[in-house]
Parts: structure tokens; sequence; C-alpha cells
């Protein structure tokens, strides 16, 4: 092991795109069409939605579907540049499951009969969905330098009055939601405008967005646009340099 040396001067970025970008939208918004117009990426579909789409896709559906996609990523030598999991709405709701086995291998856990952790009294469910969640994503990310986390949008929550009470964000359970937003280097809320779309990379009341990459920051994307013969056209590279 070789020793930590401190640094006598600045030390340059090592990287100036996001290893791990979240886009999150509205459903039926786009997104996997977007995301099957990147250049050598694999969507990992969770929720069929790419049935429809021209794409470097695979339907994931158990745990062991996503050993098996590492196991011959392993074998081809790690061929795509990108990985996208679509949706990470649908694998919280994977990771439920492994939660249960997980806790089920405990002391605690053997002798436990519900269906769900979640069903586990005082919340303490909710400990063992976030484990399971984020073990699945750290092993997504073993599959290619890029990772990019898509999700649905949760609805904002209006009070009586009128106002806006809970804003616009990644539809994710309690703090596996500020969790995985904290671990993204980049988050952006992609909507359409007539025959456009637009990532929005600028953080305000009614939305969660940022970036860690310069070229982004605090920056609306163009991203896409229809043609009048229904071809989209992205624009990927403004993202990634």
């Amino acid at each position: 092991m070789s020793e930590l040396v401190l640094p006598t001067k600045k030390v340059a970025p090592s990287t100036v795109n996001p290893r791990t970008l979240l886009i999150y939208s509205k459903p039926k918004s786009g997104k996997t069409s977007l995301l099957a117009g990147l250049e050598n990426n694999l969507i990992l579909d969770l929720e069929k939605g790419s049935d429809y789409v021209e794409a470097l896709k695979v339907p994931i559906s158990s745990i062991a579907d996503l050993q098996s996609v590492k196991k011959q990523l392993e074998a081809a030598g790690y061929p795509y540049k990108y990985v996208t999991i679509d949706t990470v709405t649908a694998l919280e709701e994977l990771a439920k499951g492994l939660a249960l086995a997980n806790y089920r291998q405990t002391p605690m856990g053997k002798s436990f009969t519900g269906k769900s952790v979640l069903d586990l009294p005082q919340g303490a469910g909710y400990l063992h969905l976030r484990n399971a969640f984020f073990s699945l994503i750290d092993f997504v990310k073993t599959f290619s330098e890029f990772t990019i986390l898509s999700g649905h949008i949760k609805d904002k929550v209006i009070n009586e009055s009128g106002n806006i009470v809970d804003a616009a964000n990644v539809d994710l359970s309690g703090k596996i939601k500020s969790m995985i937003c904290a671990q993204a280097d980049t988050i952006g809320y992609l909507y359409r405008k007539g025959n456009k779309t637009i990532i929005n990379f600028k953080s305000n009341d009614e939305v969660i967005c940022g970036s860690r990459s310069p070229h982004l920051r605090n920056k609306e994307i163009e991203i896409a646009e229809m043609g009048d013969d229904d071809i989209l056209t992205t624009h990927w590279d403004q993202i990634y340099k």
C-alpha cells in the first residue's frame, strides 16, 4: 500500500462530467427516449418503459437479473460507457425484497413473519430498506464509468390555502430521497416545452436540482428536439463533454 502524500499545490479536477447523474420528471415525459439517444448507454429497464423504444436495453425484474448482467459485462470487458437505472423508483420496490431477505438473516429477523421490513414497529424497517437500496445502487455503479439514475417526480402537496408545502422532488421514500440527491453529482429536472426537451439544473423552492460540473451548474439545457419527421435529435454532448 503506497503512502499518502499531501499536495503542495492545488490539484486539478479529475473529471468535468457527472459520474452519477439523476434525471427525474413526470411520467411519459420522454426520459427513456432521451436516454436511448445516448451513445453506448445500457438501459436497465425495471418498468418495461423501453418496450416502444429502440435502445441498448435489458429488462430487469429481480436481483438475479442484475447479477446476470454484471456477470455478462465482466465477461465482455465492460463495453458500455454509461449504464442507466430506469427507474430508481422501481429499484426501491426491488430493494424491498432484498431488505426482507437480509433482515431474515439477522438474529433479530430469524423469527420475523411479516411480508415487508416496513411492517417492523416504529419505522425500524426503513434502515434495512435504505441499506438494501444503496447496496443495489453501488452494485450497478460497478457496471460502467458513468451511472444515470432515472426517476419519477413526486407530486407537489398543496395545503388548503393553495400554497406548496412539499416541493416537487424524486419519488422515493424518506431519507432515501435525500441521500440519493446528496450522492448524485448532478440532478436535473426534465420537462417538455413544445417540441423541445429541457433539463433544468437550476435549484429553486419548487424543484430540487443542481450540479457539481461547472458547465451544468445553474443552467437549463435544451437536450433534445422532435423534428417534423417525428425523429428525436439529442444533444448529450452538452452534458458529457
